[in-house]
């Protein structure tokens, strides 16, 4: 009897093990970010600049509620499409928010920052 109430409770905590194990948690907020660069080179008239800021503002918003910081690339995204908008001072602290959330992305940033001073 008591090896049968060992094997059922082994074979429990190995099904939770299991099945907790499959849960991926991610330390960002992606939001919409990767569908939208997805579809900007799927379909490039239907992500236009106006249409990926409006989305990115979103999830900044989301990310911010959920406590969550958003992925490598993001802002330096956001601030090429303001750029591409041509609101220049948004493009710029788009970079620097990246700059400062990713340090080592700092070289490519000063490169913008450069070019569009």
């Amino acid at each position: 009897m008591k090896k049968l109430i060992f094997t059922r409770f082994y074979l429990f905590s190995f099904a939770i093990t299991l099945l907790s194990s499959c849960a991926t948690k991610t330390i960002y907020y992606w939001g919409d970010y990767e569908d939208l660069i997805y579809t900007q080179y799927q379909t490039p008239g239907k992500a236009t600049p106006e249409y990926q800021v409006d989305i990115m503002q979103a999830d900044i918003q989301e990310a911010k509620s959920e406590n969550k910081p958003l992925p490598p690339g993001f802002y330096a995204h956001l601030g090429y499409q303001y750029l591409q908008m041509g609101k220049i001072i948004e493009a710029k602290n788009s970079f620097e928010a990246e700059k400062k959330q990713f340090p080592e992305s700092a070289v490519l940033m000063n490169r913008f920052l450069k070019k569009i001073k």
